[in-house]
């Protein structure tokens, strides 16, 4: 079938938005009239970095309509609403015992630009195959996905709205709730107060933590981090971040989130932690150079990677939605709505921290 979808045809250069050819889907595969898609900074990373082959069609936090199932789906049916989500394989160790995020082919299912079969579903007019993007494609008018990243959800929830917990709201809340999962009346730190932080803040409120503080650099983002319930603000440009926490917690914290991938602000959290204290890195980052002595192992610190927020798609994402509907998890307030043919103007937003949490139309 005929769609439209938003291709980065080489490294750095803006979307273009093009028609092309999907293939029907497969005995494992659902057809998806995708209703939005939300932009994350992976989507940035693809477009920039050359992490899946160019052409790629982009687009990863898709929600949306069922069309079609192939025969051997059972999970979904055509009329249900659904969220995308990561792909992964099902058979591995880490996908049998609950860490499909830790799929060992993880990387293969969603960057190398090949369905499951290793074949390819998008073309260009001429034939030639168009990359997928996190085994979905969502900047398109319809995707066709393997039933593992289909997770059907509440129709009584505007469907517009839920693409980003296929990927940033749940890796931020997944990190809290499932990974780190605090004891109550901790305390938790977290860098970079964009979609994924806030969504880490928020989780953390639910928890209920005695200090969730907020560090960044914009006010508007402090300020939303206030209202979703940071108890502190910090803006690290105008404040010593050390000398604000040994006044809140002389020990230091339990646990800290980084989602910058900024070295040094990778070094600052794991700085500001207790003894046994526990950092867990959700940004893209490079080489940053630790004393492993003074900085982690005298102190007993833990540094981990946390994916998607080590979450079950299927599990979590519903469990996300009904603490919305509960306003326990208000992820609505990040979010800004754009038009499919102003993509482009919705990353650049994103990208200079004027919008949290853009999320592009694609059909009513």
């Amino acid at each position: 079938m005929k769609i439209t979808t938003a291709i980065a045809k080489s490294q750095g250069k803006p979307l273009s938005i093009e028609k092309a050819e999907l293939d029907n889907p497969k005995q494992n595969e659902v057809l998806v009239k995708v209703v939005a898609s939300g932009i994350c900074h992976t989507d940035a990373a693809g477009r920039d970095l050359g992490m899946t082959p160019y052409p790629v069609a982009l687009g990863h936090e898709g929600a949306g309509i069922v069309e079609q199932v192939g025969d051997g789906v059972s999970t979904v049916k055509p009329g249900d609403h659904v969220v995308l989500s990561f792909s992964y394989c099902g058979h591995c160790e880490n996908c049998l015992t609950g860490h499909p995020a830790n799929c060992f082919h993880l990387n293969e299912l969603n960057f190398g630009g090949h369905n499951f079969d290793g074949t390819h579903r998008i073309h260009d007019a001429s034939g030639n195959n168009i990359s997928t993007f996190f085994g979905q494609s969502s900047f398109s008018t319809y995707s066709v996905v393997d039933e593992n990243s289909v997770t059907k959800v509440s129709n009584a929830v505007d469907i517009s709205l839920l693409g980003p917990l296929g990927c940033g709201f749940q890796t931020g809340a997944g990190t809290v709730l499932n990974y780190l999962k605090p004891e109550f009346g901790s305390s938790i730190i977290i860098f970079g107060t964009g979609a994924v932080g806030l969504s880490a803040l928020m989780a953390a409120k639910i928890v209920g933590l005695d200090n969730i503080i907020a560090v960044d650099i914009h006010e508007n983002r402090l300020k939303l981090a206030k209202i979703l319930g940071a108890t502190k603000t910090i803006n690290s440009q105008q404040e010593d971040i050390n000398e604000v926490i040994s006044k809140l917690t002389p020990n230091g914290i339990d646990y800290s989130i980084d989602t910058t991938g900024v070295p040094s602000v990778i070094k600052e959290a794991v700085s500001v932690l207790k003894p046994s204290g526990t950092c867990a890195l959700l940004g893209i980052a490079g080489d940053v150079t630790f004393n492993i002595q003074q900085d982690i192992m005298g102190e007993s610190k833990h540094v981990v990677g946390v994916i998607e927020g080590d979450a079950i798609p299927q599990l979590f994402i519903p469990k996300l939605i009904k603490y919305y509907q509960k306003g326990m998890f208000p992820f609505d307030k990040l979010i800004s709505f754009y038009n499919f043919e102003d993509i482009n103007q919705a990353f650049s937003d994103s990208a200079s921290g004027s919008v949290i949490k853009p999320i592009v139309k694609l059909s009513e």
